[in-house]
């Protein structure tokens, strides 16, 4: 049986333990149906230096199940992204340190989710490699880790056993690349299905995926692609989407301009069109359930926009993808 770790600590997102500790017990249940027993391949830990409620983010408090010291060997474990300066948390829990460098010794998987970096490095296990961590931190992180190779435009990152998220958002596309290499693609498929809207992506497009769309530090601009990247499926008034975020018209479409180098609405159809693109690859969906799909009604205007954005009809792109033509670059 193999052992999967969350690590918690208090100054965890709760999400970042929660995300895959549901996802691995989704994937583990399936399993067992399947084989038609009850027996689980996995045990799954939520691991802390001591075993008592930790009061993690928006109020919820976590109790662990198991302690470092009770651990003595693990397959693969999950690192939480931090709330707050991540360096004085690092401090603050050095044995935690000390146990990842053993474990990693004794040949255990480590996945990194934002911040949660902080700890690899801190063990020196990230020197020499690639590793990426979150965005806000980019400039901290190579001042206080210079030989570490950090990618700042890298949503996922993966060396020997190391893997590190940007975010919390990256956690569910990392997670069903471990349902896959644990179980099989059937069951990441069917984990896939109960916990995102979106297609299941490759690894390997995900490893080449960059942060260009938010490549920039106006961190309430950020909070507005990050909101549009989630709502595009819906009727969007930017007017509205402004005010959501405490700005007038004119500064928001002046600040996000400055930010993105386009405007709110061009950001919009760009991140619907990037939608589309996948649903034409990876879907048979008609083009007129596709427009629908990306919210757009009249397949006319869907189709002109799709055109002058890629610079061939909807049908063109499917027919040139699917003939393999041309090898599409697949942004994040």
């Amino acid at each position: 049986m193999k052992r999967v770790c969350m690590l918690a600590l208090p100054e965890a997102l709760a999400s970042s333990v929660s995300i895959p500790l549901e996802m691995m017990s989704a994937a583990d249940t399936i399993h067992g149906l399947r084989q038609h027993r009850r027996q689980r391949q996995l045990q799954l830990d939520i691991v802390a230096e001591h075993i008592e409620p930790l009061p993690m983010t928006a109020g919820i408090s976590l109790t662990p199940t198991t302690s470092l010291d009770q651990v003595a060997e693990s397959s693969l474990v999950f690192i939480p992204a931090l709330w707050g300066n991540p360096r004085a948390a690092v401090r603050r829990h050095a044995r935690m340190v000390d146990w990842l460098q053993q474990q990693y010794q004794q040949g255990a998987t480590f996945c990194s989710v934002g911040t949660g970096s902080y700890f690899l490095a801190e063990a020196g296990l990230l020197d020499d490699r690639t590793a990426t961590t979150h965005w806000r931190y980019f400039d901290d992180f190579s001042r206080e880790y210079p030989r570490v190779n950090l990618q700042r435009k890298r949503f996922i990152t993966h060396q020997d056993r190391l893997y590190c998220t940007g975010s919390v958002n990256a956690v569910r596309d990392v997670m069903l690349h471990f349902v896959e290499v644990l179980f099989d693609a059937q069951i990441a498929d069917e984990v896939a299905r109960h916990f995102t809207h979106e297609l299941k992506r490759s690894f390997e497009a995900l490893l080449l995926a960059t942060d260009q769309k938010n490549s920039h530090h106006d961190e309430q601009i950020i909070k507005v692609q990050e909101w549009l990247q989630k709502h595009y499926t819906e009727t969007i008034n930017l007017t509205e989407v402004a005010q959501r975020f405490g700005l007038n018209s004119r500064t928001f479409n002046r600040r996000f301009r400055l930010a993105a180098g386009k405007t709110p609405m061009q950001y919009l159809q760009e991140v619907r069109v990037d939608q589309a693109r996948e649903l034409l690859k990876q879907s048979n969906l008609s083009i007129a359930e596709i427009a629908f799909a990306v919210a757009y009604q009249d397949v006319s205007y869907f189709t002109g926009l799709f055109k002058r954005l890629q610079g061939v009809t909807p049908n063109a792109y499917r027919r040139l993808v699917r003939n393999k033509v041309f090898n599409v670059h697949q942004e994040g």
